[in-house]
Formats: structure tokens, sequence, C-alpha cells
């Protein structure tokens, strides 16, 4: 059995294209096997690399990989588990572990997303690497979604609740054992490659997997065309397309079931898919540095007039417009294919490629849509690739069943010890948090993230939509940040924004008189003259008989025009003050290298100046920037740049003219 365990592990197995031998003895694994490692346990899941290249013999087979044990996931390397963790769907699981509540799978979280109103951008991981404000406010909407389904209906929701709990959701893997593998091995194949009437009975899996299996092809020697084969043998493949949206990057394929077959180098055969059709697309049409669409961004606060909000509206227009017309152009590769693979995360993206629309292609109610079953990357060509190949591929885990079964007896022992010590009397019990205190937890999270961000419409939307007063209190109040600014305005106060201060007090209607738990007013927080002068044009917009102003230690009223002129001068005399010093300062280093010149280098001990300390690059470039604005420091910077390329190219010269006069 060793032998033949070795041989059909040696390369990766691929779902359409499985060995004969293994086919014939495969069945339906009885016991589901969980997703991750759990305690005590060791799993081991290959196969879920990115290439079609045979594994080699090398390879470390050995090494768990990531997995993510709350939704019930594995990676095949760290930055694929750190982009996961970022994810909106790791997120919203988590707070539903917080809860109590069981987690959801990703097409759950798509179709609760799918309901909601405000859309969520891609990104990736990209991996963005992704924006904590956009990932905080689709998880307050979904949080806030249901506390209102409960609030409206609370039978309703329970039983939707019970009902969750009863049926957490089929697992992604279909998982299958034969007996010329070791028991601890079993092999993965993902449900979503399968129709539903086919996974309703063991015999219909198995005869739906020999059903799927396809033979290889070899290519022509003289090919015919750019791929060495003729389009109608391409298109007579079966077949699935695969699409992705998100950010502002559209990337699509189509992909034959059936692989080629080529001669590497060496002589072995290398199995490689066959790209029917791909394309990609990229516009400009995320609001850098802020996250989200220009039009969430538009249906959120209104259309921005600016020119950056102008250039991506008309390239959401312009994206939306060649995906359709690429669609329309694949109409007939799409129909013929078996399977349709799509990431849309969010209602604009998803309206692009659903529609409705004339003529649209792809439509919800088709019985081919399938999501993918695992976190992807940035829309590009390669991710595509990357998830054909973890779509097809089998995967290949070793479980030592024995040991999850000790681990999970441990645990429901060490839970029911838990519950028994819980139980007795006498013992002080943590007071659950009431539905309450809960929600003034999340009013006070988003607003604060609001403000420390400078985001004076979001805080002005936020509550309004959640019926909130401008004097809302943050909680818990015994911490000392809640302490010393228990009000927005007496955090924007803090914090020097006076944007902030300046919409809460006119627009929102905070009150000035507010004062902490050190007994100081929102004004007596203020570190700057732009903060203070914020109060100032308040009170003159407001009117005297607002606010008793003279309690609120507000100094007179200033009218924004003034306000605006002030912080001009101010701004004219800083830059100007800063020329003249930069002025000084090159004046005394043209007359150090003069006198330099005149009385020679000085004289050097172990390589310093005598009298003197000698100091570090870093130190001497924070003294020549110490009092600048952020912007003279880029300016700063960019001529320290120039006048060190110049340098470069000046001594490349000198060196390129003295080796052609040695010459």
């Amino acid at each position: 059995m060793a032998e033949t365990h070795e041989a059909l592990l040696k390369k990766p197995l691929y779902v359409f294209d499985l060995p004969k031998e293994l086919l014939s003895t495969l069945h339906l694994k009885k016991i589901v096997l969980p997703q991750s490692s759990e305690p005590g346990g060791s799993v081991h899941i290959t196969g879920v690399d990115t290439r079609y290249e045979e594994i080699p013999e090398t390879a470390d087979r050995t090494k768990p990989p990531a997995s993510c044990h709350l939704c019930g996931v594995t990676f095949q390397n760290v930055p694929e588990q750190r982009h996961h963790i970022r994810s909106d769907w790791h997120g919203y699981n988590l707070k539903q572990k917080l809860k109590g509540l069981h987690g959801v799978d990703e097409a759950q979280f798509d179709k609760l997303v799918e309901d909601l109103d405000e859309s969520i951008s891609g990104s990736e991981e990209s991996e963005s690497e992704t924006d904590e404000e956009q990932k905080e406010t689709t998880l307050s909407a979904l949080l806030k979604r249901q506390a209102k389904l409960h609030h409206d209906g609370p039978d309703l929701d329970a039983d939707a609740l019970q009902k969750r709990k009863k049926s957490p959701g089929k697992p992604p893997l279909l998982w299958f054992t034969t007996p010329l593998l070791p028991q601890n091995i079993s092999l993965g194949v993902y449900r979503v490659l399968f129709r539903e009437e086919e996974q309703q009975e063991e015999s219909c899996v198995m005869e739906a997997i020999r059903q799927k299996q396809l033979s290889p092809t070899f290519p022509n020697p003289a090919p015919n065309g750019a791929s060495g084969m003729s389009s109608a043998a391409r298109t007579a493949d079966p077949q699935i397309f695969m699409c992705m949206i998100g950010g502002g990057h559209f990337a699509a394929m189509i992909v034959s079931l059936i692989p080629i077959f080529n001669k590497k180098h060496k002589g072995v055969d290398e199995r490689q898919a066959k790209v029917i059709a791909h394309k990609t697309f990229h516009r400009y049409t995320t609001r850098r540095k802020q996250g989200g669409s220009q039009s969430a961004n538009d249906s959120a606060k209104g259309a921005a007039k600016s020119a950056g909000a102008s250039i991506r509206r008309y390239n959401e227009m312009a994206l939306e417009t060649e995906i359709r017309a690429l669609l329309t152009d694949w109409k007939e590769l799409i129909d013929k294919a078996q399977l349709i693979f799509t990431r849309a995360t969010g209602s604009s993206n998803r309206k692009t490629i659903f529609g409705p629309y004339d003529g649209q292609v792809l439509k919800h109610a088709d019985p081919r849509n399938r999501t993918f079953p695992f976190s992807t990357r940035r829309a590009t060509q390669a991710e595509l690739m990357r998830a054909f190949v973890e779509l097809t591929r089998v995967k290949v885990s070793e479980v030592d069943e024995e040991a999850l079964a000790a681990a999970a007896a441990a645990e429901h022992q060490q839970e029911a010890l838990s519950s028994k010590a819980a139980s007795k009397p006498g013992l002080p019990r943590v007071p659950k948090a009431t539905k309450e205190e809960q929600d003034a937890l999340l009013h006070t999270s988003q607003l604060q993230i609001f403000i420390r961000r400078n985001k004076a419409p979001a805080i002005l939307t936020y509550l309004t939509t959640n019926n909130l007063s401008a004097d809302f209190e943050f909680q818990p109040g015994d911490t000392q940040a809640n302490h010393h600014a228990p009000t927005p305005l007496h955090l924007a106060s803090s914090i020097n924004s006076p944007i902030t201060v300046l919409s809460l007090l006119t627009k929102a209607a905070a009150s000035p008189l507010k004062v902490n738990g050190e007994g100081k007013v929102a004004f007596d927080l203020a570190g700057d003259r732009a903060t203070r002068d914020a109060f100032r044009v308040a009170r003159s917009e407001l009117g005297e008989g607002r606010w008793d102003w003279d309690a609120a230690h507000c100094p007179p009223a200033l009218s924004k025009s003034n306000a605006d002129k002030r912080e001009k001068q101010a701004k004219a005399e800083q830059e100007k003050h800063e020329t003249e010093r930069r002025k000084i300062e090159i004046e005394h280093l043209k007359q150090g290298a003069a006198n330099d010149a005149e009385t020679g280098p000085p004289k050097q001990v172990s390589g310093k100046v005598l009298g003197a300390v000698e100091k570090t690059g870093a130190e001497k470039r924070e003294e020549e920037a110490r009092g600048m604005t952020p912007e003279m420091r880029v300016r700063l910077e960019r001529e320290r740049r120039a006048r060190a390329a110049e340098e470069r190219m000046r001594r490349m010269a000198n060196g390129t003219n003295s080796a052609g006069a040695g010459r």
C-alpha cells in the first residue's frame, strides 16, 4: 500500500482527470472532516498550490497550512491568511462569535451583503492589502440591520437564529476515501462543482464524478493559429466562465476543463490549462486613501464636485460599458459554459454584471451561477488562474481522527465543568451587557473613528441615521479617554479638528456648554488657533442668543471670511519665516565653505573634528526640517532628492569624460 500511496500522491490530482484505479475504488466519506486543524489533531492539506506543474518530490508535505478556525477555511501561505483576516467576512464572523452566535460561510455572507443599500469596495488584500473605515461601516450596517429585525419581529428573528444553529450550512468540500490510501488520508473536492441533484445521495455523487472525467489533449506539432488548435476545437471543449470585479479592476476568463499535456525540457509531461479567452480592465474608480467607490460616496454624502470625483464617475460608466460589451461579445461562449463563477461584492458591481439592462448576458436566476468558496484577491488574470487551479485541484487531507475525538471530548468536559462552576451559588457573576449598552458601545466606536479621521459628513449622517443627539456621551464613561473627552465636540476640539467642530456646532446643534469629568468645556481643550476660530465662527453664524457663549469660554464672534483670511496670513507668515531661515542657513553654508577653502580642512582626530560632535544624517535632516509645515517638508525632500540625482549624473559624466580622455 505504501508504494500505491506514494504513486497516487506523487503528482497533484485533477478533479476531471483522476487515475482509473483511484476512481474505481473511491467512495464518499461518511464523517465530514473539519476545515481547519483542531487542538490535539494533525491536519495536513496539500494540492492547494497555484501552478499546474507537478509538486517536486522534495516538497515539504509535513508542514500544516495556515487556516482560520472561525470561518472554516485553509490557506496555502501566510499572506492569504492575512488577507482573509482583514476581510469583511472574517470581521463579521468575529463579531458573531463575541455575541455567542454561529458564523456564516462566504456564500451566506455575500447574501447578507446583497440586502444592504451600502456597497463594499473590493480590494485586495490587496490585498490590500484593504480600508478599516469601509470595513467598520459594512459590519455596522449588518449588525444594525440584524438589530432592527430583532426589534421589529423578535419571534421571526429568534426562529431564524434557532434554524441557523440547527443547520449551520454545508461545508465547502466533499470528502472521499479509498482503500488505496491510509485511513487517515482523505480526498476533498469542492461542492460547487456539483449540481444540487448530484449531491442528494452517495451514488449520485460518485456517478457525477465518473461523468466529469475528461481525456487530456496533446497539442499538434504544427500549430494552427496562436494556440495550436482550431477555434472550433477550442469552443467545443467543456468549459467554465470565471470573472471578478472590485475596486475598478475586472478580469474574466473562459477556460476549458480539458487540460493540455506538454513535454518539459526533461521529457516529463506537464499539465497546463487551456484558456479559450481572457480579458482584464482597470479604471480609476476608487477614492484613494479613503476606500469605497465614487458612486457609493455620492449615495451617502451627495455628489461631490471635485475634478477627481468627475473622473471617477466617468471611469465607472466607461468600465460598466466595457464589461457589458465584453460579455456580449462572449455570449456564445458563456452560453456553452457548464458553470459560471463570479465575484462581485457590492451592489454597484453586481448591477454592472447582472443588470438588469437591455441584452444582459448573465442572469441571477441562472442555475450555473456559483461564487468562489474561498478568499480571493485583486481581480487579475493571475488570480483567475489561481482560483481555477484551486477549484479543480483535489485536496489531500491527513487527519488524526482519534486525536480530534479526544480533543472534542476534552473540550466538552471543560464546558461542562465551567457551566457547573457558574451555577454554584455565592460565586460572583459578570453581568451581561444589555442591548442598550451594546448599542451605545457600537455608536461610540463608530463616532470616534469618524471624528479622528475628520469625516464631518459621515458624522452628521451617522447621527441622523441612528437618531442620536450631537451631545451623545461616549461609553464606557469610566475610561480615561472618555473622562477627558466625553462628547463628540470635546473629542473634535481635543484633536484640533476645526472642520468637525464647526459642523457639530452649526449643523448638528452640539452644545458648547457641556463639561467633561475635569469640569472643562470643549473650547478649553482646543490646542491651536484654527480650532478656537471654529468656535468663534460658529458664534457668528448661530448668533449671540443661541448659547451662553461667555459661559462656554468662547471669544467674540468672527466671520468665516475673516477666519479664512487669518489662516491664509498665518500660512504666508510661516512660509516667509521658513524662506528667510533657509536663506540664512544657505549663507552660513556658503560662508563655511569659503572659510574651509581659505584655511584648509579642519584638523581631525580619529575622523572627527576637534571640539565638535558629528551628527548623523537623520539628525541633520530633522534639524533642517524643524519648524516646517508638512507641505514644506515635502518640497524640501523633493529638492534634496533632485540635488542627489544631479550629483549622481555629474559624477557619471565626469567618469565618462575621464575614461574617454584615458583612451
